[in-house]
């Protein structure tokens, strides 16, 4: 591997050519994109080679199978049209592996002024460079859609079709993009394309830029409005009144609206229910902020490295034979967090199901967790005995004390039954609840259609009615 080599680093444009001109000799040529590699094709530069690396290699051993042949002192050129250069993760890579004093640094023109106009039309937006090498394996875009976004160097299809996915997740399909390309012969101009269009693009793009959807779609915009409503001087009265206390009753009850929404399938409502949880999230983060306890950055980054710690079998080399082995890895490792956190020992398993839980889900919690470590039946049967089991020792109970106590064991080894097949009791029961009172409503409906009254009517006039009311079951 070459040690010491220099290293002249250029942007595209007229001081680049003049120094390539200058250079008496290049042992080795980089170029970053096409219209890079196309500068030293036309200054007839030696030794060139187009900037590409295998989808799994990273750049240091890209590096170092580009370089391990090259003589001692070599003088190595990059040229790039990534503005601002320390943007570009090739030539800072590159920097980074010699000592100062062997750069050499050109400056070029930025390709991306002549979107001056364009970006006039999203002041409000910051403008953001990426490097495509940075969107390489992500599942989601590191960028917000409130943001002027540009992505550098775009030069092959499977590329394209990657960074498309990306942006799909952000963005509708016909939003306008604008990419800059260079043809055949050599033109390099602005072009414009839907998102759903943008793989059909047969060039290289060497930069595109994204346009802001938006001023409020990303969580920094809405930590602004949240921000400025606890705003000593002028924010509202009753936001900056609020304490996590006063705010307690809210967030369940936006919880139980969620849960609603779900139970109806109502994707619209869960949207609008789960933008009032983030709402509760944010206000409480944003009350703890001001009295220095945390960040809304704190609840972010503890809850990412909490479920990567958790996850070593996606972010590490840890090897699972199935779902089970997830879930007692979970167990172990979030025991192994407490005794690193400074709780106690004999803190137990189920000291994690919060008492402020409704009774069937606390009950299916309980059992859930039992049997995490083994403390379950072999299969169903077993199972299915106990609620006879507590059905007939509810029929044979001397006192309604006791008799107290045997429905509730039968309430909990029916929740059992539920839990085996995989079903949550709470949502159950909420829809058993949701289908009672539509039909019990299509009754009152009939009564006063039939203008009967209801207290009046008998069990068997009453059952027809329920009866019809059953085709409406959904």
């Amino acid at each position: 591997m070459a040690k010491n080599y220099k290293l002249v680093y250029c942007g595209l444009g007229s001081e680049a050519v003049e120094k390539i001109r200058s250079l008496k000799s290049i042992d080795l040529a980089i170029a970053r994109g096409s219209t890079a590699m196309n500068v030293l094709n036309m200054e007839h530069v030696p030794h060139t080679m187009l900037f590409c690396k295998s989808n799994n290699q990273t750049l240091a051993e890209w590096h170092q199978q580009t370089i391990e042949n090259l003589k001692e002192n070599a003088t190595i050129l990059y040229l790039t049209p990534i503005v601002p250069m320390l943007a570009d993760q090739v030539g800072w890579y590159l920097s980074q592996a010699v000592p100062a004093k062997n750069i050499e640094i050109h400056r070029g023109e930025d390709m991306a002024f002549g979107l001056t106009k364009l970006l006039a039309n999203y002041p409000q937006s910051l403008l953001v460079t990426v490097d495509s090498f940075m969107l390489e394996h992500k599942h989601y875009p590191p960028f917000s859609p409130d943001d002027s976004i540009l992505i550098y160097t775009i030069e092959n299809h499977d590329k394209l079709v990657e960074i498309q996915s990306l942006l799909s997740l952000l963005f509708p399909h016909d939003h306008l993009l604008h990419p800059l390309i260079q043809k055949p012969d050599g033109e390099i101009s602005w072009d414009k394309c839907t998102l759903s269009r943008l793989v059909e693009i047969e060039h290289p793009i060497t930069i595109l830029f994204v346009p802001p959807i938006s001023h409020d779609s990303s969580l920094e915009s809405f930590q602004e409005v949240i921000a400025h409503l606890r705003a000593p001087e002028d924010g509202c009265p009753w936001d900056k009144k609020q304490t996590h206390e006063s705010l307690r009753t809210y967030l369940l009850e936006e919880t139980y609206e969620a849960l609603d929404a779900l139970d109806r399938h109502d994707h619209v409502s869960l949207k609008e229910e789960l933008g009032d949880i983030l709402l509760q999230i944010l206000l409480h983060s944003q009350i703890a902020a001001e009295s220095l306890e945390f960040s809304m950055a704190d609840v972010i980054s503890g809850i990412n490295r909490k479920i990567i710690y958790r996850h070593p079998h996606v972010f590490k080399d840890w090897v699972v034979n199935g779902e089970q082995d997830v879930v007692q890895n979970w167990e172990s490792l979030k025991g192994q967090e407490r005794l690193k956190n400074g709780e106690k020992s004999t803190k137990g398993m189920l000291d994690g199901v919060p008492i402020s839980y409704p009774a069937l889900a606390q009950a299916q919690a309980i059992q859930d967790r039992a049997a995490r470590v083994g403390f379950d039946w072999p299969d169903i049967g077993p199972v299915l005995d106990k609620v006879i089991e507590e059905l007939e020792e509810v029929k044979a109970a001397a006192s309604d004390e006791e008799r107290a106590k045997e429905l509730g064991d039968l309430l909990f080894a029916m929740v059992n039954v539920i839990r085996w097949y995989k079903v949550d009791s709470e949502s159950a029961l909420r829809q058993t609840n949701l289908k009672f009172r539509k039909r019990f409503a299509y009754i009152e409906e009939q009564s006063r259609i039939a203008g009967k009254d209801m207290q009046k009517m008998t069990l068997a006039e009453m059952d027809a009615f329920w009866e019809q009311a059953k085709q409406f079951d959904v």
